[in-house]
């Protein structure tokens, strides 16, 4: 994993968790990697990884089954998708705002910009299947 600098480690092994419960890696009410286990793969401090696990249990998107292991909660995707959302909406959008207004790009070219990426991923996906 590379992990970026403007963003705390334990928070992008959160969304690296949120995006593997998204894609149905990591389903509802079954078992994720130990603490443990997750600090072996990404070759990060088991602490880091803790932290990263208290984090997504104050959310409510995993729980703790002690002596068993956590677990990926029931309706976990609805909450994964609020937080990724709310997420994007307080560091993302904001950015991406400034860009705009510095280089000035208008709201409708990125409006043309956006159409032509979903009508390329539609194609896209089309292909492939």
């Amino acid at each position: 994993m590379n992990f970026h600098s403007n963003k705390a480690i334990y928070i992008q092994i959160a969304d690296l968790i949120c995006e593997k419960i998204l894609s149905k890696t990591f389903k509802e009410e079954e078992r994720i990697p130990s603490v443990r286990e997750l600090a072996i793969d990404l070759e990060v401090n088991p602490n880091t990884v803790m932290r990263t696990y208290e984090y997504l249990q104050d959310l409510h998107i995993i729980t703790n089954k002690r002596g068993v292991g956590f677990f990926v909660n029931t309706y976990s995707i609805e909450k994964v998708t609020a937080y990724l959302r709310k997420e994007f909406m307080e560091q993302e959008l904001p950015t991406l705002f400034k860009n705009m207004k510095i280089l000035a790009v208008n709201i409708n070219e990125l409006e043309k910009l956006y159409h032509q990426y979903l009508q390329n991923n539609i194609k896209n996906s089309n292909e492939k299947k």
